[in-house]
């Protein structure tokens, strides 16, 4: 899996993402890689909307051609070494809290609740979401995991929602998507929790789908594509069916994030202080894993 490519018809230029299509699976993998910290800046969610869009494009001109897409699968994934994502731009988060930009706050979460919500839906497409977690995955990083519907992770990967540690919820996805996926009270429990969770406990759980031995993420991915197309047609279907009875209206999550905006907005001097020392913790977390790779 290392074939790199553009779409022919791309404009847009991948800042901090690598794209890979690899014919054989049928698979468009966006390999997440921000800076200056492992979140998710603008940057990366405009990255993020070029991949859906020209996916999509790519699949609908097939279609109007009367071909078979080549494409049947997005897959959501990491380039940084032990890490998935740490979620929010913090820092963005402290300088909008702290100037009262309620718009400015708004518009980045519904750039990261529209992300999820079309990974959720594979853009009413016949495509099939994919997460791939080889490392910590946090607060919107798990909600952006949770947004695809399939979540592979490797053994060991810690996730969970820290946002209760300084007095806030995980407001772009995290209820909608679990509470799909497990009980309302259990998903409750985990978000108020603020704690990590192992990838195995989480599959116990139904939040992981597919558990993968540590260093083999790619190696289970390509294995669990291979097997599902086997079984095409039943995984078709309950697609299908899943987009019928089970999808997350864009309106829920819109409305959940507008409760988040205004619960930040007010949000003490004590809270912020603490988001600071995340930041904080994040950079020297990111530093190490990049001093590691080198």
């Amino acid at each position: 899996m290392s074939t790199l490519f553009h779409f022919p018809e791309a404009t847009h230029g991948y800042q901090q993402s690598e794209v890979e299509l690899h014919r054989d699976l049928g698979a468009a993998v966006l390999k997440m890689d921000p800076q200056p910290r492992p979140s998710f800046t603008p940057e990366l969610l405009a990255d993020i909307e070029a991949f859906q869009r020209e996916v999509a494009q790519r699949v609908r001109q097939q279609q109007a051609q009367g071909r078979t897409p080549d494409i049947r699968y997005m897959v959501l994934a990491s380039n940084l070494d032990g890490i998935y994502n740490f979620g929010g731009d913090l820092a963005r988060f402290l300088s909008l809290i702290r100037a009262g930009d309620r718009e400015g706050l708004l518009d980045y979460a519904l750039a990261c609740v529209r992300a999820g919500h079309r990974f959720s839906v594979g853009m009413d497409l016949p495509l099939t979401s994919l997460s791939l977690v080889e490392g910590r995955a946090q607060g919107g990083g798990l909600e952006a995991a949770l947004s695809c519907n399939v979540v592979i992770a490797e053994k060991g990967t810690q996730m969970g929602f820290p946002e209760v540690l300084f007095n806030l919820f995980p407001g772009m996805g995290a209820y909608s998507y679990l509470s799909r996926r497990i009980a309302p009270s259990l998903a409750e429990r985990m978000i108020l929790s603020g704690r990590l969770y192992e990838a195995e406990e989480l599959y116990e759980m139904g939040v992981v789908d597919v558990l993968a031995e540590p260093g083999q993420g790619r190696e289970t991915l390509a294995e669990y594509i291979t097997e599902a197309d086997k079984h095409s047609s039943v995984h078709g279907l309950l697609r299908r069916i899943h987009s019928s009875h089970n999808r997350v209206p864009f309106e829920e999550l819109r409305d959940i994030t507008e409760l988040w905006v205004d619960s930040a907005l007010g949000l003490g001097e004590r809270e912020l202080r603490t988001m600071e020392r995340l930041v904080r913790a994040q950079d020297r977390r990111n530093g190490q894993e990049l001093s590691q790779a080198r």
